[in-house]
């Protein structure tokens, strides 16, 4: 059972992690480099809890017409997101990936460098929001108000 402060923390998405107190931003970005959609979590939050969730959300609109589309068609991401899990998930919805194995993990399958390098896109996506000053210090204290400098800055730069 959580205490009442780490209740308050878990809610407002603030918590340790190796830069001090903190909030762990997870962003879904397209191959442009515009932010999609993206999530707060406390700071020492792993990265497979909410990708599921941050996967689900965020729809991009079609160039010919017809409903958005919300599955992409490929996912390049970090050591982070090298599970089982994930692999599986990705794998049954038909999304491709480019997911660099752990070392302690069975090497299967070939790994494309040439596409793992499309995943700079996501770092510099990250760079152009943290150039907005609220968003890199996190001047507020309440989740939904951060959320809020979130997507501000990231209508700025689709704009």
């Amino acid at each position: 059972m959580l205490s009442e402060i780490e209740q308050v923390q878990q809610r407002e998405a603030l918590g340790r992690s190796k830069g001090g107190f903190s909030t762990k931003i997870h962003l879904r970005c397209d191959g442009n480099g515009l932010p999609i959609t993206f999530l707060l979590t406390v700071g020492e939050r792993h990265e497979t809890v909410v990708f599921e969730q941050l996967m689900e959300q965020g729809a991009v609109k079609r160039t010919t017409g017809g409903r958005p589309r919300i599955r992409p068609h490929r996912i390049v991401g970090d050591k982070g997101y090298s599970s089982g899990a994930i692999r599986r998930y990705l794998r049954r919805r038909g999304i491709r990936l480019t997911i660099p194995r752990k070392d302690n993990e069975k090497h299967r399958g070939k790994f494309d460098k040439s596409i793992y390098r499309a995943r700079n896109v996501v770092e510099r996506c990250f760079n152009r929001l943290k150039q907005f000053r609220r968003i890199a210090t996190r001047y507020e204290k309440k989740a939904e108000n951060y959320l809020a400098m979130l997507t501000l800055a990231s209508i700025h730069l689709w704009l």
